[in-house]
């Protein structure tokens, strides 16, 4: 299956929003991912953002508004705690200041995730 490359635009308004948030970032499978005390809680993924929230939080989102799902990158795979945001919502700037800082919030919330070590090389 390939995967699109996430447009330019896109990414510029990723990193644009993200500027003064304390994260740090990465490329995953090709597109920028952003870390909080190295737990995932946003990045791009084709033409969407995905955004990491709280199951009570995820519950309303999903509930109240149009655009947004679970973020499934392989059919079939959905990612638990997370959710995918189209244009038309990331683009509202009122709904997506919110998102974001529930996602914020609730990734700061959890313990720092290890960095796992490098794997010996096979003989």
């Amino acid at each position: 299956m390939a995967w699109k490359k996430s447009p330019e635009e896109l990414l510029t308004f990723l990193s644009e929003t993200l500027k003064d948030v304390a994260c740090h970032s990465k490329q995953m499978f090709g597109y920028p991912v952003y870390f909080i005390n190295n737990n995932m809680f946003i990045g791009a993924h084709q033409n969407d953002l995905f955004l990491r929230l709280a199951l009570e939080d995820r519950e309303e989102i999903l509930a109240s508004y149009g655009g947004i799902k679970p973020f499934e990158p392989i059919p079939g795979r959905v990612m638990k705690e997370y959710v995918a945001i189209s244009e038309s919502r990331y683009r509202d700037k009122e709904i997506f200041t919110e998102l974001l800082a529930k996602s914020v919030q609730y990734v700061s919330s959890l313990p720092p995730k290890e960095k796992k070590g490098k794997k010996p090389k096979k003989k």
